[in-house]
């Protein structure tokens, strides 16, 4: 299933390679999926040719396009004024169960507290001569939260994009989604919808999904950004409208890095890559420790677990593809490893966590020590689970309630001030050779 490579027998390029995610519009779209696309769109396109092709389409057609690709890719035939849905109106009561209702309750409550505390305060400041500087902080007006379909209803992936952008006081939130074959939204779906604070339902996935939330459809104004995790196309979807509408990132198939002492218990380790296998079988689960007696257990429990799974063909696909196990010297060079892979998920299943934490730089989320497996963080501690992944955690941070806010910087000058400044800013715009940004300091000192 998985060959264990050793550090200090194997080339140090070939481990680096193995351990470097591809970038995101390198995925391979499955065959499946590019002959139902060259189906669709009558020929056979890139994928990004072929979602600049949706797009073109629901910008000049509205909502007669977005129904016709939800029909042709998905099988469900909507009428006009089933496409989007007010969300408020919704009766849920009775949609789910009560405990999976409290649980959807519980997490929403702990993502609302940790994203409370990243609320970031506007400042000013006012100097003797008058001058007064400052940052403002204002919610964006609308967002488009996108979150995927497929087999499993993702109600983790609408708490976490939708409640950040309540917390940020955003007015408008859009919540784009595929229906089933019937034409209908999975109810635990649209009860956590409701309970997050949504407010519209667009049924529709996909690009056409995208081009929807950022052109705008008939009973569907354009929202200013767009967030959440997608397939390729909805990810090239989003890259596509970019400048047109915001994006949070440009998320590729998920993954998880364990990095493991000798105090790892296998099975744990086994369970904990395969929660993130069973996601696709583009996704990545890697493991790095420092013990070969756990790398050889841990590989005979991947094979026996994985057996055991309902997305067992998932997993095993994504253990051939893209699982990982490598044997390092010590957690030293465990970590550099890591920071190689910056991976969206990281665990620390090791014996002192905190001392190894100083040394990890590039991570989306990091799990600390044996009982905080990945799940904790998907489902309920209340971080993000919108995480940066292929290597972008070198650069790129967890979607977060900033996310939903912009900045306005404040600029007020006394005459004073001016007086003052005004040689200097003059002296500037002469160098560039802008001689109206001049004349516009100037003129306020020559022509009071």
């Amino acid at each position: 299933m998985i060959r264990i490579w050793r550090t200090w027998e194997d080339d140090p390029q070939k481990i680096r390679a193995l351990l470097t995610r591809p970038p995101v519009e390198a995925a391979q779209v499955s065959p499946g999926a590019r002959a139902k696309t060259q189906e669709v769109l009558g020929e056979d396109l890139p994928p990004k040719d072929a979602v600049a092709k949706i797009l073109s389409d629901v910008e000049s057609r509205g909502a007669e396009a977005v129904l016709h690709y939800t029909k042709a890719f998905d099988g469900a035939e909507l009428a006009a004024d089933e496409l989007v849905v007010d969300a408020q109106k919704l009766q849920v009561d009775k949609m789910v169960d009560d405990a999976t209702y409290r649980a959807m309750e519980r997490a929403k409550d702990n993502i609302a507290s940790f994203h409370r505390k990243q609320l970031p305060n506007s400042w000013f400041e006012t100097g003797e001569d008058g001058t007064y500087l400052g940052m403002r902080y204002t919610p964006l007006d609308s967002v488009g939260v996108y979150v995927p379909g497929g087999s499993a209803p993702l109600v983790s992936s609408v708490l976490m994009t939708v409640v950040p952008a309540k917390v940020a006081t955003v007015e408008r939130i859009v919540m784009a989604t595929p229906p089933g074959p019937d034409g209908k939204l999975n109810p635990y779906l649209l009860a956590a919808a409701k309970l997050a604070g949504v407010t519209q339902i667009l049924c529709a996935g996909g690009a056409h999904g995208i081009g929807a939330l950022a052109y705008g459809i008939q009973g569907l104004d354009p929202v200013d950004k767009i967030v959440g995790p997608g397939n390729l196309f909805v990810t090239l979807a989003k890259k596509q409208v970019l400048g047109r509408v915001g994006i949070d990132m440009l998320a590729g198939p998920s993954e998880v890095l364990v990095v493991a002492d000798e105090t790892a218990k296998p099975h744990w380790v086994a369970a904990d890559l395969l929660s993130q296998a069973e996601h696709g079988a583009d996704s990545a689960a890697i493991l790095i420790t420092t013990s070969l007696a756990l790398a050889e257990a841990v590989l005979v429990e991947l094979e026996s677990q994985c057996k055991k799974l309902s997305r067992e063909s998932i997993a095993a696909a994504s253990l051939a593809h893209s699982g990982r196990i490598v044997v390092c010297r010590d957690l030293a060079e465990a970590a550099s490893l890591a920071n190689i892979v910056a991976p969206e998920h990281l665990e620390l299943a090791v014996a002192e966590p905190a001392k190894l934490l100083g040394k990890i730089r590039h991570a989306g989320a990091i799990f600390m020590g044996h009982h905080s497996p990945e799940p904790v963080g998907d489902y309920f501690a209340g971080p993000n689970h919108v995480l940066p992944t292929n290597g972008t955690a070198r650069f790129s941070s967890p979607l977060g309630t900033r996310d939903y806010l912009r900045r306005s910087s404040i600029i007020g000058y006394s005459e004073e001030a001016l007086a003052r400044d005004s040689s200097m800013i003059e002296a500037l715009a002469t160098i560039e050779g802008l001689c109206a940004h001049r004349n516009a300091v100037a003129i306020r000192r020559e022509r009071k």
